[in-house]
């Protein structure tokens, strides 16, 4: 019970010391710009619907990883309420949450699924953003940096589970 204990207190003084970040308005700014954009993985569905539109020769593959980053945020949403994590009640976060679970960070969840499956198409901008996007919710104060990890996780396992159906059908790469 030690190691979960100490798991547990380290998640606290992470979440801890990067909150401390928002207290400079400009990181402030930044983190709830990112939160705002990420909820409901709304800059995700966006950035692969605009793939589609302007990369017709692979439009099935761009819609395929909107797919994928959409059911990856949809199976975390699910994990949320099956788990029933509070979020960090020591740090005055920065934004409202459309829930009151913490694990694992849905915003994380799609924000990883989109920098596999968009990255696989040669989106270079959404990796970096992604990673953004999850430190964000540790700045905003909403989530512990294990909440960041566990849904960045299954973000990214949804996205690669998916990824030889994302190249198929009729879009051959």
């Amino acid at each position: 019970m030690d190691d979960l204990d100490d798991l547990h207190d380290m998640d606290h003084r992470i979440v801890s010391a990067l909150r401390a970040c928002g207290t400079d308005p400009r990181v402030a700014g930044a983190a709830r710009a990112l939160s705002w954009a990420g909820e409901h993985a709304a800059l995700w569905l966006a950035a692969g619907l605009a793939g589609a539109a302007v990369d017709g020769g692979r439009r099935g593959a761009w819609l395929r990883g909107t797919a994928l980053t959409a059911g990856a945020h949809l199976v975390s949403m699910g994990v949320k309420r099956v788990v029933r994590r509070p979020r960090p009640a020591h740090v005055e976060p920065l934004v409202r949450t459309a829930g009151r679970h913490s694990f694992p960070s849905s915003h994380a969840s799609s924000a990883a699924a989109a920098a596999v499956a968009f990255g696989a198409l040669g989106a270079r901008a959404v990796p970096p953003l992604a990673a953004a996007v999850c430190v964000s919710r540790l700045v905003a104060g909403v989530h512990y940096p294990s909440d960041v990890a566990a849904g960045a996780a299954l973000g990214a396992l949804t996205a690669r589970l998916g990824a030889r159906w994302m190249r198929g059908g009729a879009d051959h790469d």
